[in-house]
């Protein structure tokens, strides 16, 4: 059992980084939605008719990003702040209707193992030395005045590019934050050290995923391990810690992720994606939007 939970720590987190993969839309200057490409997800069943196995091949669907959002023309605080109301205006959207049904369907498959995952974690030395810089590192004021720092070399050396990113940073940390003491206080959901009724979800793992969306949708691909290997980094340290399920962290990552892409995929159109039924499974359809 001990090798069943370890194995679905990492696979879990790796579902998690690979659904926060940078899909983008590119942009067509007219004439109507282009089907880029459709891989299709064929039902796989076992000897036994029992086990459904998805075959997932997204080489067709993930494409090359168009490049970082475009810098606005301002990027001072009532421009960040007029940008932080649009952010939340566009929150509700099918995009992350999808990521939160991903998400939560994630945490619902591994909710049953969430009592065994603590028990090998919790009180484990080495697992607790390992991960007990995610603590800090997750913090919110870590986090933030990370944002902030970008933000004020970019304001103060008059690099907009600069600037954009720590806004879209600090934006995305205040997305992410409201949506997460939001299901805190919605679900109460007890902690497993019993310190409190607001366990769901992983505010350290919303937070350091949200930070790494916006983080890599803004510089590329080429950050795309680090930043969500850090971000998984921290929101598994929450398990030694004794301070979240894993449950909750795996829908915290998808909470983040919400937040990250809905700051940067304002300016840079919404990604449109959509699951259609074929026969022998699903497609993944990715499209191209005039503007």
């Amino acid at each position: 059992m001990r090798g069943l939970a370890h194995r679905s720590v990492i696979a879990v987190m790796f579902v998690v980084c690979g659904m926060a993969a940078p899909l983008r839309a590119q942009t067509n200057a007219e004439g109507p939605p282009v089907v880029e490409s459709a891989t299709a997800l064929p039902a796989l069943w076992s000897a036994d008719g029992l086990v459904f196995v998805p075959r997932l091949d997204f080489s067709d669907v993930i494409q090359q990003p168009a490049g970082p959002p475009p810098t606005p023309r301002h990027t001072g605080i009532k421009a960040m702040l007029k940008g932080l109301v649009i952010d939340v205006a566009h929150l509700p959207s099918k995009e992350n209707l999808m990521w939160a049904g991903v998400g939560g369907g994630l945490a619902l498959a591994v909710h049953p193992l969430d009592d065994n995952i603590n028990r090998k974690l919790v009180d484990n030395d080495t697992a607790e030395n390992f991960f007990k810089a995610g603590e800090v590192l997750g913090e919110l004021g870590t986090l933030l005045g990370g944002a902030s720092v970008v933000y004020a070399v970019g304001r103060i050396k008059d690099h907009p590019r600069v600037s954009h990113v720590g806004m879209d940073l600090i934006q995305s940390l205040a997305i992410s934050e409201g949506l997460t003491q939001t299901l805190k206080y919605t679900t109460r959901r007890e902690r497993p050290d019993h310190s409190g009724r607001n366990a769901f979800p992983s505010g350290h793992a919303a937070n350091t995923f949200a930070f790494a969306t916006a983080l890599e949708r803004h510089l590329g691909w080429r950050y795309f391990v680090p930043a969500y290997v850090f971000a998984s980094y921290v929101a598994v340290s929450r398990l030694p810690a004794n301070r979240h399920w894993f449950s909750d962290v795996v829908f915290g990552a998808s909470v983040g992720i919400i937040a990250g892409r809905t700051v940067t995929s304002r300016e840079a159109h919404p990604f449109p994606v959509a699951v259609v039924s074929v026969p022998g499974g699903a497609a993944v359809m990715y499209v191209r939007r005039g503007r």
